[in-house]
């Protein structure tokens, strides 16, 4: 069977889906792989904050596209790229690929978040990054960064900032642990839904066909994690121009669902924490959701939206 898959073609795009690839390929010597590098519009508008361009799902649609026209067989995403609602006949196969959900600083002048001096520029376009940063300090300044990790990495050294947040997970998988200066604990900055995980989608009615070909990919702590947050997130229907944030832990059969909303000032802010066991993921989700908007969620919501 020849299985064609669609990417990105980021450097760490490429890199994380072929590992998820040769996972498959390793239970599943008989198939033929072949990649299709597909661009999407978030690829392409690289001068404004992606809050600014508006909607959501930047850097699949033209992917489930592809998919859904036969294109392609099944698709790789990181899983925080993905909006809860997809497309229609289209459908998560396999999560897995799990690494560190952590965001990371990034500095070449300042060891820690801690020591940055008042008045230090921070590059970020992210709203939740900026809101969790505010909430901690208010005398920080920011700097809309777009680009991939090199890209933004070469800014950094290049002086344009003093610091740079992002997610551990992209580091990691290249191995370069030695450069991040300081990790962030969830409580101080929540990642959002799905990050690091990898998910594999694929047209529904090709579910049963493909399931045995990522089995070894799929894990099952990561599809718990991501049952949880998705499930948080199709309640909310916030996308990049709200900071939001959502992230599960899972320990045996408990899973601990910590949940983040706040102003774009980062001056409100409702965090909860939500736990029962994994078989009920979804529904710790769902009843996390809620109780965000009894606490007056939809209020932050709305704000930055305007």
């Amino acid at each position: 069977m020849k299985i064609r898959y669609g990417t990105r073609g980021s450097k760490l795009a490429l890199h994380q889906t072929r590992h998820a690839v040769a996972i498959a390929q390793a239970c599943a010597p008989d198939c033929e792989f072949e990649e299709v590098v597909i661009k999407t519009l978030g690829d392409q508008i690289t001068n404004m904050p992606l809050f600014k361009v508006g909607g959501q799902g930047l850097f699949i649609k033209e992917i489930e596209q592809a998919l859904l026209e036969r294109r392609i067989d099944v698709a790789v995403h990181s899983l925080k790229d993905m909006p809860h609602a997809m497309s229609a006949g289209l459908a998560v196969l396999a999560a897995g690929c799990r690494e560190d959900a952590r965001d990371c600083f990034v500095s070449v002048k300042y060891e820690s978040f801690a020591s940055l001096p008042a008045g230090a520029v921070i590059g970020t376009s992210s709203l939740r990054r900026r809101a969790q940063l505010r909430s901690l300090r208010n005398d920080l300044q920011f700097s809309d960064f777009r680009g991939n990790l090199d890209t933004r990495l070469k800014k950094l050294e290049d002086g344009e900032v003093d610091a740079i947040i992002l997610a551990a997970a992209g580091f990691h998988r290249f191995g370069w642990h030695d450069r991040i200066r300081h990790y962030f604990t969830i409580e101080e900055m929540l990642p959002p839904a799905g990050q690091g995980i990898i998910a594999i989608q694929c047209r529904s009615e090709d579910v049963a066909l493909l399931t045995p070909v990522f089995a070894t990919f799929a894990d099952l702590v990561a599809a718990a994690r991501a049952e949880a947050e998705r499930a948080f997130l199709g309640v909310l229907q916030g996308g990049c121009s709200t900071p939001m944030a959502v992230h599960a832990e899972v320990v045996g059969d408990e899973l601990k669902l910590h949940s983040f909303i706040g102003s774009v000032s980062g001056t409100e802010v409702i965090r909860k924490v939500h736990a029962g066991k994994v078989s009920q993921a979804s529904e710790i989700g769902r009843i996390a959701a809620e109780a965000m908007l009894a606490a007056g969620a939809a209020d932050l919501i709305g704000a930055s939206h305007e």
